[in-house]
Formats: structure tokens, C-alpha cells, sequence
């Protein structure tokens, strides 16, 4: 048993705060390796498949993901594409289909985009094509594409007479014509549109709604927040000049690769407009900055569940605040960064080397581990925009949003930015709430992301758990994507859904949506309610502590969208400090949640905070996790019960 000295002993080093950090990282790429476990096991799979998901899971460097997009593997002949680009022999239909499929299939890897080299082999082989076939090769590319109803978008080009696009080839790198070719396919309904989510961090007054409203409505800024009172959900906020809610807005690229915005100066397309009209939708969630609201930028953070998130700093600032909270959030969960500098405009250039400096340190720290790449050209944009399937590369750029410095390449960066997630639409139909609204003449609308599977508008779904951890049967009235009426919604899609006979008080942030009949082979079997649980064992690792955490501690834990205070009812050793690793066993003080093997959580309490890795529903108290202290606090309980009962003895004596 620790003592009083050992657990409140003074306050620590900067070596055992840093302690924190350098698990960070491990611990996160441990969670990533874990969310294998995230479906929750079938009662009717195979033992061969159980004993895949009892398997150590492959570990995976995410430096080398970059590998996975050159087609470096051997196990089928290769066909030049110049051969196919410039065939026009006997072969050519058959050289022609043969680069279709090849455009079909990278169309249907990067979720109806993709990104074509032409003028360079998937090797990266140069063809050395001249002018007259770089001029034939595009006139075949574009004859396959207009039949597969997709367009096309030069992003650079390099030794191209008369290109707008092209950035010139000082060191001589490249012989021949060489071009970088965005393709994305025209969609035919809502349903086809690319959707993006990025989350947008940083400390207050960093400028984030202002980025987001210079962005979106294609004008700037006049450098005293014209452009943020876009973003705005309530008159305080305006007042103050301050986000203090969860902000959305969405930006649209239509599918020549160009911004959806209005022809007529400074007026703002609604959200309907913009669906309408884009191919792929960037959504920003646009989260506070000041600390009073670290509690809403968490959930918003966890709730939206972000492909990517933006870090804002003030170039007159640097990284300080809640940024540096932000950032090991993010780390924490595993998204990649993108990070953006402002206000470079009003910063002299001194301070600016010093926030560059101070960026570069962290990042490249062991908690963090990334690559700094600083984007100031076209070409380092596209490249770097590329690349960016690994979550080691950190892009820097350095905007004004009153000059509109670098802003160009921003935007050309969010359009090309690869799709990035991965999600089971096979899987049962699982819909986790954000937000709940009562629409006038519609009812209770929720709204949230689609984790798994596929819904339609009229199917029967069961919505909890309520206090007493009970589902309610209820209909989807129909469904909205970007304010838009679709159909169905798939894995992955953020939605709003109307539900019938359910009152706005009845459902709350952080339940959950299932469908309340069976997928199986007879459609109508209802399937037996979700289980929840009031208690469940993680592995936590804490980042931040003053002193030591033992049992009956509590704090903030979120999980997804779920916010609840939670306690620590055991743990597998006497207490935990910064850097620890360890397995507790936590329960919920209000209510219990709808949980699965997998699921991340990060719990916090003012500067305290840890993350984790659900291990284990439910928990056994005959089971605990430290067997020897159990057995010792059950001695000292028994010694004290004899004590007590021995008392009224000798006082009768």
C-alpha cells in the first residue's frame, strides 16, 4: 500500500511531465492497431473466423503508407501506360478498355477521384512524350472519361508549351511532357457526393471562423472579423466575437475541381445550393478555442468524427493555450493534421521565425513524431496534398485573410485532399446522435454520423438508451444530407433524421440508432434490443496528472458523442500517475451507454486528462483486476467488522 508521502510527493519534473508525451504516440498507434475489435463479434461466426479476431493484430507503419499507392506489388504482368496512351495499331479498342478499367478501378478506390500522372508510368518511370503525343494521349484520356461521365482538372504540368498550370523545371528532373491530372466523377444524385469532415482547432482568437468565412464565401476579410459573423449561432457569440458552440459549414468543389461559389459578389450560396451544384463537400466543424469551452471542442472533436483536423495558430502568438490541448486531442485519436498560420500579415517577421521555430520543435517531438513540410508553391501543394495518406506528413501554410497571402493554395490543397476513413457498410446499421432539434411542422430531428451500414427513409429503428437504459421503436420520416431530402444514408455520411412519435426531450446527444428488425435471411424477425452497460474495463494511458489516480476518482469521459461523468472502480495496481499504462474498470454515475470493444475513449477533469481503448463491457467484481489488493482490503474490512462487533461485548462485560 502506497503511502501519504509516496502518492502526494512533490511536484514533478519537466522529465517525468514529458513522460506523457512520449507514450502518446506509441499508445495512440496501439489503439489504431485495436480498432480491428471495434465490430462487435457475430454469436453465429465460424471458429475459424473467431480465432482471426483472437490473432495479434498486424502492426502497421503509417510511414510507409505511401507504398501502398505506387502498385509496387509483382503478381500481374504490367502494361506500359504509354502503350495504352499512344497504342493506335490493330490493339487499340482493346488498349483503350484497358485504360478505362485501369481509370475505373482507381475511381472506385479513391471514392469516385482520383489522381492520374500523365507522362509517367505508376513506376515513375518518364515516357518522354512529346508535344504532338502529350496533345494525343490527353485527347484519348478525355474521350474515356467523357464515357465514363467524369471530368478532369490539370493541376500542374511541367515542359508544356502554353500551360497555365505549369512550374516550370529549373533542376531538369523531368524529360519530356509530364502532368498531374485530378479526375472526379460527375455525381448523379446527392448520394454520389464525396464528403470530407475537418475538424478546425486552436487557441482563441487564432482566427479559425475567420479562415472558415474567407474560405467559404470567396471574399476577405478587412481584418477586424467581417468575415467570422458567417459562422455565428448565437447573439453572444457575435458580441463577443467568440465560438462558444459546435459551428458548421460546408464548402463545395464541383467536379472540374473548381469552388461552388455565388456569381454574384459577396452573397452566400445556402446549404441546399451547394449540395446541389458540388461534387465533393468539404463539412468544417468549427470548435471553440477558449478554455471556458474545452468541454464542447472535446465533443465536437469526438462527436464528428473528423478524416482530418485543422490546426489554427497566430503567427503573432505561436502555439500556446488551448492549441497545444488540441493538438494531443487529435493525436490522441489518430486524425491527421494539417496545420495553418495566420494573421502573417500584421506579424513581423522575427516573431513569425520564432512561431515557425517553436511549430517545428513540437511536431517533430517524440509525442507528435511528424514531418513538418512547409507549403509555399503550387507544386509543394499538390505533391504534399498527394502524399498526404500518411499520417506522419504535417503540412504547414502561412495564410493572411486580410491580404489573402496563400489562400490559393489552400483550397486547391482541400480539393485535392484524398478520401480518408474507413467504413463497414456490410455491417448492421449502428447511427450515433450529435444533436437533437423540434423543426416546426416535421417534428424531432436528430442529426449525427452514419457509423455502419445502410438506412432508408421508412425503416423501423429502435433509438436509447434512455435513464433506465431502454430502446424506443420509432420510424424514420425521412432523412436529410446537407440539408438536402435523400433516400438512404450509408456508412460514413453525416444525416439528419426526422423520427416519428418521439418528443425532442426524449432523445439527448450521445444515443444511438439501430434498426429494429433483422437483416437476416427473413426481414422481419425483430432483433433483441442492444445490450448497454453501466460498467466496462479500458486500457487507459494518462497524459496529465498533478498527483496519483486511484479508485473512486472521477471525471469527464467521452466516448463518441457520449459526455458522462465516470468513476474508477479498480484498477490493476495501487494508484496511476502521468505516463502510466494501465487497465480500469470505470462505471457510469448516471446512466448506462451503448458501448463496443474498440471504442476510444478520453476522459479529462480541468488540466487532468488520459485516453483509452475499451477492452472489455461490463465488468465481474468476483474478477477484479488487482486480485492482491481486493484480497487485502477485504482483510482490512473483516478486521474491522471484528473489531466492531467485539465492542458492544466489552462494554456488556
Amino acid at each position: 500500500m502506497a503511502t501519504r508521502a509516496e502518492r502526494y510527493k512533490q511536484p514533478q519534473s519537466a522529465q517525468e511531465r514529458r513522460a506523457g508525451e512520449s507514450a502518446l504516440s506509441e499508445f495512440s498507434d496501439y489503439v489504431q492497431q485495436q480498432q480491428a475489435l471495434r465490430k462487435a463479434p457475430n454469436p453465429g461466426a465460424s471458429t475459424a473466423s473467431a480465432a482471426n479476431r483472437t490473432a495479434a493484430p498486424k502492426v502497421e507503419h503509417a510511414e510507409l503508407d505511401i507504398l501502398d499507392t505506387l502498385d509496387l506489388g509483382d503478381d500481374k504482368p504490367k502494361v506500359r501506360l504509354k502503350h495504352l496512351l499512344l497504342d493506335d495499331g490493330e490493339t487499340k479498342e482493346e488498349s483503350v478498355q484497358q485504360l478505362q478499367d485501369i481509370i475505373v478501378s482507381r475511381l472506385a478506390e479513391g471514392h469516385r477521384e482520383c489522381l492520374f500522372d500523365v507522362g509517367l508510368e505508376d513506376n515513375g518511370d518518364i515516357q518522354l512524350l512529346t508535344e504532338q503525343e502529350w496533345t494525343a494521349a490527353l485527347a484519348r484520356l478525355h474521350g474515356i472519361l467523357g464515357k465514363l461521365k467524369a471530368d478532369s482538372r490539370m493541376l500542374l504540368t511541367k515542359n508544356v508549351p502554353d500551360s497555365s498550370v505549369d512550374v516550370g523545371n529549373e533542376q531538369k528532373k523531368e524529360r519530356g511532357c509530364v502532368g498531374k491530372m485530378l479526375v472526379r466523377r460527375r455525381p448523379e444524385d446527392v448520394d454520389d457526393t464525396i464528403e470530407t469532415r475537418i475538424a478546425v482547432v486552436g487557441n482563441v482568437d487564432a482566427g479559425k471562423s475567420t479562415l472558415l468565412g474567407v474560405l467559404v464565401k470567396g471574399a476577405l476579410d478587412d481584418g477586424r472579423g467581417k468575415m467570422r459573423v458567417n459562422l455565428f449561432r448565437h447573439k453572444h457569440e457575435m458580441e463577443s466575437g467568440r465560438t462558444s458552440s459546435v459551428g458548421m459549414e460546408i464548402m463545395g468543389f464541383d467536379s472540374k475541381g473548381e469552388v461552388v461559389v455565388s456569381s454574384v459578389p459577396g452573397r452566400k450560396l445556402s446549404w441546399e445550393e451547394i449540395g446541389k451544384r458540388s461534387a465533393k463537400v468539404i463539412s468544417f466543424t468549427d470548435l471553440a478555442g477558449h478554455e471556458r469551452y474545452l468541454r464542447t471542442t472535446v465533443f465536437g472533436l469526438l462527436s464528428s468524427e473528423p478524416n482530418y483536423c485543422l490546426l489554427m495558430v497566430a503567427a503573432n502568438n505561436g502555439l500556446i493555450g488551448m492549441s497545444k490541448e488540441h493538438l494531443g486531442i487529435a493525436l490522441a485519436l489518430n486524425v491527421p493534421v494539417l496545420v495553418v498560420v495566420t494573421k502573417i500579415d500584421i506579424c513581423p517577421p522575427q516573431i513569425l521565425q520564432q512561431t515557425l521555430t517553436q511549430l517545428t520543435k513540437i511536431l517533430k517531438s517524440p509525442g507528435a513524431r511528424k514531418i513538418p513540410i512547409f507549403i509555399k508553391n503550387r507544386e509543394e501543394c499538390i505533391n504534399t496534398a498527394t502524399q498526404f495518406v500518411s499520417q506522419r506528413i504535417c503540412p504547414i501554410f502561412q495564410v493572411s485573410n486580410v491580404t489573402g497571402e496563400s489562400l490559393d493554395l489552400v483550397r486547391e490543397f482541400l480539393n485535392i485532399l484524398p478520401h480518408h476513413g474507413k467504413y463497414d457498410v456490410d455491417a448492421p446499421f449502428e447511427f450515433h446522435v450529435n444533436d437533437t432539434f423540434s423543426v416546426p411542422f416535421v417534428g424531432t430531428v436528430v442529426s449525427g454520423v452514419v457509423k455502419s451500414g445502410v438506412v432508408h427513409a421508412g425503416d423501423t429503428v429502435l433509438v436509447g438508451p434512455d435513464s433506465l437504459g431502454q430502446f424506443t421503436t420509432t420510424t424514420i420520416r425521412s432523412i436529410e444530407r446537407k440539408r438536402i431530402p435523400v433516400p438512404a444514408c450509408s456508412a460514413g455520411q453525416s444525416a439528419s433524421f426526422a423520427l416519428r412519435r418521439v418528443r425532442r426531450k426524449d432523445v439527448r446527444k450521445g444515443m444511438v440508432i439501430m434498426l429494429a428488425k433483422s437483416s437476416d435471411a427473413n426481414p422481419n424477425t425483430p432483433v433483441t434490443p442492444p445490450k448497454v452497460f453501466r460498467e466496462f474495463v479500458a486500457e487507459v494511458l494518462i497524459l496529465s496528472h498533478a498527483t496519483t489516480i486511484r479508485t473512486k476518482y472521477q471525471a469527464m469521459l467521452h466516448v463518441g458523442p457520449i459526455s458522462q461523468t465516470c468513476a474508477i472502480i479498480d484498477i490493476d495496481r495501487a494508484y496511476i500517475r502521468t505516463g502510466d499504462r494501465a487497465t480500469v474498470a470505470f462505471r457510469f454515475v448516471q446512466r448506462p451507454e451503448f458501448l463496443a470493444v474498440g471504442d476510444r475513449i478520453l476522459f479529462r477533469e480541468g488540466r487532468t486528462k488520459g485516453l483509452g481503448i475499451v477492452k472489455q463491457v461490463g465488468y465481474d467484481p468476483a474478477k477484479p483486476l488487482n486480485p492482491e489488493a481486493a484480497k487485502e482490503s477485504e482483510k482490512v474490512e473483516e478486521e474491522s467488522n471484528t473489531t466492531a462487533a467485539a465492542k458492544p461485548v466489552v462494554a456488556a462485560a
